[in-house]
């Protein structure tokens, strides 16, 4: 893609000697930059032989290479080298090659530096098929999850291309990411149901989710080679349609190519690639992404040449994160999938600020670079969007307020809508009353017992729910509102993680599930805190904050799923369902917390939504209203990262609600507004009805709202925002 100057001096005469000299000199570069590459992945697959937790000497190591009789002879010696660390070496070389060639071909073909191979949900399906495996079949660690784990890749990326067009005009980057987005969600929560319905599964599951290259044998290797050999060769007819993919899709026709069948057969390849990958070592992000990066930083724009040296920077990244991994905490080791994250978390910030990062439908700029050219545009805009023809004017002497009728009507209507859901919760939530004997319990009719289960276990319960509805779903409306995208919710923001890491390191200190509820706000306010700090602060671009928000997120993910890990079972199995998102427990004592909490956020929310409306417009329109676009972007973070803290300390990380919550609102309210109120007033329904659905669907099971709302969460995204697209 040209740069503005070489657009601006393309009219004047220029030799044509210059633009052929990077051809001539192109060809031993490249070949330098890969033997380059070439030797340094042969030196670290070395140390990755030489180095290890045991205390075998590396001159040992050498002997049993170079063959000597004496090392050959030791028994421990070659356990320690032919059995467990070459496997392993070899495998981390299989699965670097394979992950970065499958990083770089997701981002040529997305045009996209930020793309991974967790967008095509090979990472969730290869999960769900490991849970799967490990529940109703009883599949055993190592070589009993590789064909589980490549099944359930195959089958979610399978899915994926039919849901995003494949084959189609419609086959484009965004509905691939979309529907990626979509079956991720919808297989997190199914994992979610089947894992915490069996002690056995979760145990298993906690430690195979960490990624890591420990326990790969020589025959679980053999098994996945195959299919990563099969994966590269179908990636080899898309390198020189790729080449004219980044020049756009319609220089790409021009040239006699299809962009869609293109696309397609980079998914195939990448799901072949990725999900061999995943099926031997567990997910293992960012090294996509790191791979891809480091291969356009060496080789420019040439496609093929970028295929190449990410295939080397692959296996280069991943055997170094495994020996560190191995030697960071000897004689233990520490999960390379979080190492990896240690690495690719900083080279995202980077990327991201970097000031020729080119994103795939970025959002709108934030800063207000805009010029005069849109702020006449934007100034319209605003005034028909606030003007009063779909609004009632109320006055009063000198003073007048514009309430919008739709927006009015489906508070009013919500609000109802919420008494009733309360009620029906109540009434239906209960495995020991019959609806009629519940109902009357509400009122206070009917035994002393049935009175105290209604009113003082099931009815605070579930006004708690709704609060933590009522803040999530107002928190997301603040964030989508700022970003200008449906996807910037506190989940994407690292407030979820940075919530959920402090709970449970508080609960691991030995605080009670209710006390321990005061550290939610404080963890969100931190990993808020650190992603304005790493982005560049509230004048940030909001993309931008986006970004480093998913890079904060990732880290700290790593960090809970490690905490996990090595706590004992049943300890680890509570935190996990805490960590899922549920209620249970939840009285009056946790629902007076949150109402304060929200007695003070709401109105504050209610502020910065109306001066976000103005935000929209541009911030030179902003600024001739009076208001300070810089202390309304940190008034709309703060008070959407007190609101989702507060939330995730109480009832845990039930992200879906704050995605969903306001998409719905605004389709009840209409585009002019911020829908903060009706957001809220959805959000709160919403988890009332999913805590009721858990507690009732599998009798005396009781399923996590978290769980439920994750498997709905899926099939929700890809409606709303496909149709969108379509739209």
């Amino acid at each position: 893609m040209s740069s503005p100057s070489a657009v601006s001096a393309a009219p004047r005469a220029t030799p044509p000697a210059p633009a052929a000299r990077p051809s001539r000199t192109g060809g031993p570069r490249v070949l330098a930059v890969l033997g380059g590459l070439a030797a340094l992945v042969a030196a670290l697959a070395l140390v990755s032989l030489l180095v290890g937790a045991g205390d075998t000497r590396p001159g040992q190591v050498i002997g049993y290479l170079l063959g000597r009789a004496d090392a050959r002879d030791d028994g421990r010696l070659h356990t320690v080298v032919a059995t467990l660390r070459l496997p392993r070496t070899l495998a981390g070389l299989a699965l670097g090659a394979a992950l970065g060639l499958a990083g770089a071909l997701l981002q040529a073909a997305t045009r996209n530096p930020l793309a991974e191979t967790g967008l095509l949900g090979v990472n969730g399906g290869a999960a769900l098929g490991v849970v799967v495996g490990i529940s109703a079949f009883g599949a055993g660690a190592g070589f009993g999850y590789v064909p589980w784990a490549l099944g359930g890749a195959l089958a979610a990326s399978l899915l994926v291309l039919v849901l995003a067009g494949a084959g189609r005009a419609g086959a484009s980057p965004l509905r691939l990411v979309l529907a990626g987005a979509a079956i991720t969600g919808t297989v997190g929560g199914l994992i979610n149901f089947i894992v915490l319905g069996s002690g056995r599964t979760y145990d298993e599951y906690r430690f195979w989710v960490l990624g890591s290259l420990a326990g790969v044998t020589a025959e679980s290797l053999t098994g996945v080679l195959p299919v990563l050999a099969l994966g590269a060769l179908a990636a080899l007819p898309a390198i020189r349609p790729l080449s004219a993919l980044s020049l756009g899709d319609d220089a790409a026709r021009a040239l006699g190519h299809r962009p869609a069948v293109t696309r397609v057969t980079v998914a195939v390849a990448v799901t072949l690639l990725a999900a061999g990958s995943v099926a031997l070592a567990g997910p293992l992000t960012f090294l996509g992404l790191v791979a891809g990066y480091a291969a356009r930083r060496l080789m420019g724009p040439r496609t093929g040449a970028q295929l190449a040296a990410a295939a080397l920077v692959g296996p280069a990244v991943l055997v170094a994160a495994d020996v560190v991994a191995r030697v960071l905490i000897k004689p233990f080791e520490t999960s390379v999938a979080l190492v990896l994250a240690l690495i690719g978390g900083p080279l995202l910030i980077v990327m991201v600020r970097s000031r020729n990062v080119l994103l795939l439908g970025t959002p709108g700029d934030l800063s207000g670079s805009g010029g005069a050219s849109r702020t006449a545009p934007g100034a319209r805009r605003a005034r028909r969007a606030a003007g009063p023809g779909d609004s009632l004017v109320l006055r009063s002497g000198g003073r007048s307020v514009l309430i919008p009728r739709r927006g009015a009507l489906a508070v009013l209507g919500l609000a109802a809508l919420t008494a009733l859901v309360l009620a029906g919760c109540v009434v239906l939530g209960s495995s020991v009353l019959s609806p009629a004997d519940a109902l009357g319990a509400l009122f206070g009719r009917g035994s002393r017992a049935a009175v105290l289960m209604v009113r003082e276990f099931g009815l605070p319960r579930i006004v708690a729910g709704m609060l933590v509805g009522a803040a999530l779903g107002a928190a997301g409306c603040l964030t989508q509102t700022l970003a200008r995208n449906r996807l910037a919710t506190p989940d994407f923001l690292g407030v979820n993680e940075g919530a959920t890491l402090s709970v449970l390191l508080a609960l691991a200190g030995g605080a009670g599930g209710l006390g321990a509820w005061w550290s939610g706000p404080l963890g969100a306010l931190l990993a808020a805190g650190l992603v304005l700090l790493l982005s560049g602060g509230t004048g940030a671009r909001g993309y931008r904050v986006l970004v480093v928000g998913l890079a904060v997120a990732a880290i700290l993910r790593s960090l809970v799923e490690l905490l996990l890990a090595k706590k004992d079972l049943d300890l680890a199995e509570a935190m996990f369902t805490w960590s899922v998102g549920s209620l249970n427990g939840r009285g009056y004592s946790s629902a007076a917390a949150l109402a304060a909490g929200l007695a003070v956020l709401l109105p504050l929310a209610l502020l910065a939504g109306r001066r976000l409306r103005l935000l929209r417009f541009g911030e030179d329109v902003v600024r001739v209203l009076g208001t300070d676009p810089g202390r309304t972007r940190l008034l709309v973070l703060a008070t959407a990262t007190a609101l989702a803290g507060l939330a995730v300390g109480v009832g845990g990380p039930i992200g879906f609600i704050a995605l969903s919550a306001p998409v719905v609102a605004a389709r009840l309210t209409g585009p002019a507004r911020v829908p903060l109120v009706a957001s809220a007033l959805v959000g709160a329904v919403c988890v009332a009805l999913a805590d009721t659905i858990g507690r009732t669907v599998m009798g005396d099971t009781e399923v996590p709202a978290g769980a439920i709302a994750g498997i709905v969460a899926g099939p929700f995204l890809l409606y709303v925002l496909l149709r969108e697209q379509r739209a």
